[in-house]
């Protein structure tokens, strides 16, 4: 069984979240998904809903896998110092880390993507990428691998970033079963990235 510690702050995207969750929280795969965050009270989505949360950051930094969704207030959550250093104990100690949309620049800004590939939300990309100047940006791609860490673009890129993850761990064989038990259509090549176009980015 591993643990993953499942990131949320205020205002998080919901999708960015629950989707991949879904496809990492397959009973199959035996990953115990932790939600985690500053505090012990409940931390509501961009959309309202309430989540509860199982620990907060100072209670623990040792999971297998590290999860970080996105939303707009990524970025505000990025200016407290305290959770900034938990996310690079917590990643450190990870196996696997991964971060959805602007997830992926709160990630940036700690420094751990220093010198390695990783993509955004394609509509912020030119926006939000300054904030983490020395990490190698990719701008057409559903999600990118580097190592440990797998970066998404937007919201429901997050799920094909998932689905590659439980690949990696599992093999392609469970990661197939998982998006057919979800009627998801995985997209299965990272460079086939359309919003990149869309977005001007190529």
């Amino acid at each position: 069984m591993r643990t993953m510690a499942a990131l949320v702050f205020p205002g998080f995207e919901t999708l960015d979240y629950f989707g991949p969750i879904e496809m990492l929280g397959s009973p199959a795969q035996e990953i115990d998904v932790i939600t985690v965050a500053m505090g012990r009270e409940p931390v509501p989505s961009v959309h309202g809903q309430r989540i509860v949360i199982d620990k907060t950051i100072f209670e623990k930094n040792d999971y297998d896998l590290l999860f970080i969704p996105g939303g707009d207030t990524a970025l505000e959550a990025a200016k407290d110092e305290t959770l900034m250093q938990w996310i690079r104990d917590a990643s450190k100690n990870a196996e696997r880390v991964m971060a959805v949309c602007t997830g992926t620049v709160l990630l940036g800004m700690t420094g751990l993507l220093d010198g390695r590939k990783a993509t955004t939300n394609k509509l912020d990309f030119e926006d939000t990428i300054p904030l983490a100047p020395n990490v190698e940006w990719i701008k057409a791609a559903r999600w990118v691998e580097d190592g440990k860490y797998f970066t998404s673009s937007g919201v429901s890129a997050g799920m094909d970033m998932a689905l590659a993850v439980v690949a990696d761990l599992y093999g392609m064989a469970a990661a197939e079963r998982v998006a057919l038990g979800t009627e998801y259509q995985w997209q299965k090549d990272s460079t086939q990235d359309p919003f990149a176009k869309s977005a001007g980015l190529v």
